[in-house]
């Protein structure tokens, strides 16, 4: 068999639609000896890709190791997020609000450093925009950034700043 991490062969067997129909029968429990030769092409097919094995009576039995070696290749080619990464999709917007205090202050900071610079102001519209890139709703996320003290109003209230760091 190839390396257990080559998804190949098993994304190829089960794109042979004959290979796919007998894949069905086999986790459906429906098992036995092929009735014809393409069927055994089939089950060969997915006995090769390792998604199939022999049974005691002539036919086959669904085999999912290969598939539970390639779900584990893939968790450890891809490193744990850490820190505000956990709660940012690939994309870098937001995909949940921690619910600890000290997580969700790392987030509102991340995204405040992200957006303003020291004394730098802005207006309204130019904020929400910038909050965009990281969220669905902006005019929320502008709030909690303000609620959190990592953002503050200017005294007319038109605009926006960093505020500053304790």
């Amino acid at each position: 068999m190839e390396h257990d991490a080559d998804w190949r062969p098993v994304i190829a067997a089960l794109a042979n639609a004959d290979a796919r129909a007998a894949w069905a029968r086999l986790v459906l429990g429906e098992s036995g000896p092929p009735a014809n030769a393409r069927e055994r092409r089939a089950f060969a097919l997915l006995e090769a890709a390792g998604l199939a094995g022999r049974d005691d009576g002539g036919g086959y039995r669904v085999d999912d190791t290969r598939l539970r070696r390639l779900l584990a290749a893939s968790a450890a080619a891809r490193p744990r997020p850490h820190g505000v990464d956990r709660f940012l999709r690939p994309d870098g917007r937001i995909d949940r609000f921690p619910s600890g205090s000290a997580d969700r202050a790392a987030l509102l900071t991340h995204v405040a450093d992200a957006v303003l610079t020291a004394g730098e102001t802005v207006g309204e519209r130019d904020l929400t925009e910038r909050l965009a890139r990281f969220a669905d709703d902006p005019v929320t996320l502008r709030r909690h950034l303000v609620d959190a003290g990592l953002v503050a109003r200017t005294p007319t209230g038109s605009e926006y700043t960093r505020a500053r760091r304790p």
